[in-house]
């Protein structure tokens, strides 16, 4: 799978600001040991199973790095590994090898278990119609990287941030003074700011869904922490009018239930903040 690389300027954003936290002023240990002219090549190898996400990050990062290294990638984003593949292998200086080794596996490693995760999700609510999303529960400063590596494993984004979707949570109703005061001053601030932008609300019970109904307009309705029944009166309640989104606390073993119940969608947070990291390594060869 190779798929345009999301969030262009952000990733480059990473990046940068990764090999500026960890080269520094230079790899001190590697300018100290190895000479400036020595050539080297090394592997990049699978120590775990899942799916592998990130090959095109370590593109990108090795061209940073030094464009004059070489890359030879045989396993591509979104394939199952096993321990022992060989995803690519890198030539050229040594000392550029080195420099990107570590944010090379650190990315690759996180991102690959969020594609693992996500691809186990999909799996679970396949022939459901029901689509799996990430959430903003994210890592600050490489968000942009785990929702790619959630578009790898099949999952969608929800929005990127706070700012590409309205999305009016519990705490936005209380403080404005109830649903329909939110939404009517959601949409004329749009109007005002001429922003195009889909407004997703949330419900705790099914009064609010009516509610929200009520208002029209509304891209989504997040069923949050609902029920199974409840949710399947919410969904007969939508009756197609929106998308309706499940969430809250919602696990493997709950998944295919909650979507069994007809909801579009699914969030979950999980996808990304409760994966462990896929061993891999970068050996000399």
């Amino acid at each position: 799978m190779n798929l345009p690389i999301p969030f262009p300027d952000e990733i480059a954003l990473i990046i940068d600001n990764a090999l500026r936290e960890d080269v520094g002023p230079g790899d001190f240990s590697s300018l100290a040991s190895i000479s400036a002219d020595a050539m080297g090549k090394a592997k990049l190898i699978v120590k775990d199973t899942g799916v592998i996400a990130g090959v095109q990050l370590a593109l990108e990062i090795f061209k940073k790095v030094d464009s004059t290294l070489q890359v030879t990638v045989f396993i591509s984003d979104g394939s199952l590994v096993k321990h022992g593949d060989e995803v690519l292998h890198v030539s050229g200086s040594s000392q550029s090898i080195l420099k990107a080794e570590r944010l090379v596996l650190n990315s690759m490693q996180r991102m690959s278990a969020i594609a693992t995760k996500t691809h186990h999700y999909v799996s679970l609510l396949e022939g459901t119609g029901t689509q799996i999303l990430d959430t903003r529960k994210t890592t600050p400063g490489f968000r942009a990287c785990e929702k790619w590596a959630v578009l790898i494993g099949g999952g969608q984004n929800h929005r990127f941030g706070l700012y590409d979707m309205i999305m009016l949570k519990d705490n936005h109703i209380d403080f404005c003074g109830g649903i329909a005061k939110a939404v009517q001053k959601t949409k004329q601030y749009l109007v005002d700011n001429q922003l195009d932008l889909r407004i997703v609300v949330e419900a705790r019970n099914l009064q609010e869904v009516q509610e929200i109904l009520a208002e029209g307009g509304i891209y989504r309705i997040l069923l949050d922490n609902f029920d199974y029944d409840t949710t399947r009166k919410a969904v007969a309640l939508v009756n197609g009018q929106c998308q309706t989104e499940s969430s809250g606390n919602i696990n493997e073993l709950t998944l295919r239930k909650y979507a069994d119940c007809g909801v579009t969608h699914i969030s979950s947070g999980a996808l990304i903040h409760s994966v462990y990291n896929m061993d891999l390594s970068l050996k000399a060869f």
